[in-house]
């Protein structure tokens, strides 16, 4: 009888031992969301910001700056519901205003457009993978979350379902060429 209960305290353990692993990986997976996350807000913030900067100063023509303007103002103000419409809005905004190499080239004829151009293109290649990298690491928490052990022994507790972040981010054409 001895020998059975010691292999079946071992099993147990074993089991265990398992599950405290998987709930282990799983919290550093929400870990990794949440710092991929802050990363995405970070580069959103800033590709906003550099529209907003550029589209105040004077360089774009009228009818470009303000709708720059607006919908650089529109994805930093948004809630958290409609931001991955609003950064959509705003990369449309950016491919409608910068679809012409013409415009790019405008732009980097003023005083400091170099370096705005420079900024803007840089802010504007670091949103998508930004995106990426959240996105990969919310689909690596969905796979572990939908194995039966985790749902059966709750190993998530009580973390919401990690959600991607779905938006157009596709870089305008002119910006894209210049970097390249």
């Amino acid at each position: 009888m001895t020998p059975t209960l010691i292999w079946i305290l071992v099993a147990l353990v074993a089991i265990g031992l398992y599950l405290s692993w998987t709930a282990g990986r799983l919290d550093r997976l929400h870990a990794r969301i949440d710092a991929t996350r802050a990363g995405l807000d970070a580069q959103l913030l800033r590709r906003a910001s550099v529209a907003q900067e550029l589209a105040t100063s004077g360089v774009l023509d009228p009818a470009a700056s303000i709708v720059l303007y607006e919908a650089a103002h529109a994805a930093r103000q948004a809630e958290e519901e409609q931001r991955e419409v609003a950064e959509s809005e705003l990369s449309h905004a950016l491919r409608a205003v910068f679809a012409e190499p013409v415009q790019v080239q405008a732009v980097r004829e003023v005083p400091g457009g170099e370096a705005a151009a420079h900024e803007l293109t840089e802010a504007v290649r670091r949103v998508p993978m930004a995106r990426r990298f959240h996105n990969d690491a919310v689909g690596a928490a969905r796979r572990l979350r939908q194995h039966r052990k985790v749902r059966w022994f709750r190993l998530a507790g009580h973390a919401p379902f990690p959600l991607a972040f779905e938006m157009d981010d596709e870089p305008p054409a002119a910006l894209v060429d210049r970097a390249a």
